[in-house]
């Protein structure tokens, strides 16, 4: 390739970052891609063949081949990795060029590496790119946040190479230092939310109803097809329809019930905690992760415990379909509530870090590319172009609707699986979070009391302002 001619530059040409990087190049942009590992470069160069991509193992014909000022993207492992990487670039770039953290970056290295960098004379963006390979290759939903100037200078690309909705993109500048990174934690921790509640369904129709993976592929087929239309409804009706090449067994009958983290939902429940914003859909769904890890316990408590002893399937035909019609609809209403908490979340983020978040955009972005894409972001995208500066999603008369048309299925199912011993605790909690909120009086009044009474903490009053301590006498 002639030097210097590459609009942007890709480091890390793992799945990711190859398919991104052929993404651009199939919409004309001249791209250049770097890596140590000389396989992922000869990927690039056999895929990116016929296109202007330039293949590079030596970092400085790579930096050769790009425009200047630079734009660098970095598609590579949180964390050191990236700090490594942005190191041995610094001696190599000039003033004003430009780095993008393409990676699932923690919000809180993202901020450093922006403050770090333009001490020096660098921009940074720091964009979360949500959709997998497939959405890499095909359009991906991207969060981008940093300098808006220097997000000017990307974001024909961007635009260009994102998922579309009614010919929309699925990218725009989200706010000043990590808000990109910031959006992206907590669309992961929505992300992980969604999976437990469907797992959790799941569970209730293979060891509840004994349904098969025959009748589970079509059930979800079907859902995907109505109220709970998404991209994760839509490969979990895949995954029930796929043999095992080795042994021509359904697949998902030879996983391992162990699921693992990566710590983007992890940062999520921390991140909340911190805020003091109430997240428990999101919480339960990292515990129950880790709870599954602990695999080798569970079997020695399940001999122990005899969790054999559960209440038979339901076997009537027709009241199978009743439970299967109201956990439809329990699904919708918890999946929804997970929604809820996480923009509640980026509500109060964006003024304790002032990234001044519009959450109409989030939703809007979130329509297409990303992995929790779903038909009732439409709603979430509606209740906030109405009501930009919206505290809460319940408080959108709308949204609430639909969780109460689909309460009592939502008590059914909660129900009908504790009855059965089966754990669905994302469910559960959804309902409890839904009930909590809807609730003018909380027993927090003995909460206040007992801490006062053990420590001397104080307390509020419903009849005078100020704290109080009262001397408790045991009786």
């Amino acid at each position: 390739m002639t030097t210097k001619i590459a609009e942007i530059g890709m480091i890390g040409l793992g799945v990711m970052g190859r398919n991104l990087l052929l993404n651009m190049a199939d919409h004309g942009f001249v791209v250049a891609g770097y890596d140590r590992d000389a396989d992922k470069v000869a990927a690039l160069a056999t895929e990116g063949s016929g296109k202007k991509v330039a293949a590079e193992q030596n970092i400085s014909a790579f930096l050769n081949c790009l425009k200047l000022p630079r734009a660098i993207m970095l598609l590579v492992p949180a964390g050191a990795p990236v700090d490594a990487v942005i190191a041995e670039l610094l001696p190599q770039l000039d003033t004003g060029d430009l780095i993008i953290d393409g990676g699932n970056s923690h919000f809180i290295d993202t901020a450093r590496r922006t403050q770090e960098l333009a001490a020096q004379g660098f921009e940074f963006l720091g964009v979360g790119v949500s959709g997998g390979e497939e959405g890499a290759r095909r359009g991906p939903s991207m969060m981008p946040g940093g300098s808006k100037k220097a997000y000017a200078r990307v974001q024909r690309l961007f635009e260009t190479v994102a998922a579309k909705v009614a010919d929309e993109p699925c990218v725009t500048w989200l706010g000043p230092g990590a808000a990109g990174h910031y959006v992206k934690m907590v669309h992961n921790g929505i992300e992980y939310g969604l999976m437990q509640l469907i797992a959790e369904s799941y569970d209730l129709m293979k060891r509840g109803l004994g349904l098969n993976n025959a009748q589970l592929h079509e059930i979800y087929r079907k859902w995907n097809q109505g109220i709970l239309s998404g991209f994760l409804l839509e490969i979990t009706a895949d995954i029930f329809a796929q043999p095992d090449e080795r042994t021509g067994r359904d697949r998902i009958d030879l996983i391992l019930d162990a699921a693992r983290q990566k710590g983007t939902g992890m940062w999520t429940s921390q991140e909340a905690m911190q805020l003091q914003v109430p997240i428990p859909v999101i919480d339960m769904a990292v515990m129950m992760r880790d709870l599954s890890g602990d695999k080798a316990e569970r079997d020695l408590l399940a001999s122990a415990l005899d969790s054999s002893s559960r209440p038979a399937p339901e076997g009537a035909e027709g009241d199978q379909q009743d439970l299967i019609d109201a956990l439809e609809n329990a699904l919708f209403a918890a999946m929804l509530l997970t929604y809820v908490q996480g923009m509640a979340l980026l509500h109060k983020a964006s003024t304790e870090h002032g990234y001044d978040l519009q959450l109409a955009e989030v939703a809007k972005i979130w329509r297409g590319g990303c992995i929790i894409r779903a038909a009732l972001l439409d709603d979430l995208w509606s209740a906030y172009s109405k009501q930009p500066q919206l505290a809460h999603l319940l408080l959108d008369r709308r949204l609430t609707q639909k969780v109460l048309d689909r309460q009592q299925d939502l008590r059914r199912v909660v129900s009908s699986a504790t009855e059965q011993g089966i754990p669905v605790p994302a469910l559960m909690t959804s309902l409890a979070y839904f009930d909590a909120y809807r609730s003018a009086r909380l027993p927090a009044n003995l909460i206040q009391a007992q801490r006062d009474y053990f420590g001397a903490h104080t307390y509020e009053r419903i009849d005078a302002t100020g704290t109080f301590h009262s001397e408790w006498q045991r009786s």
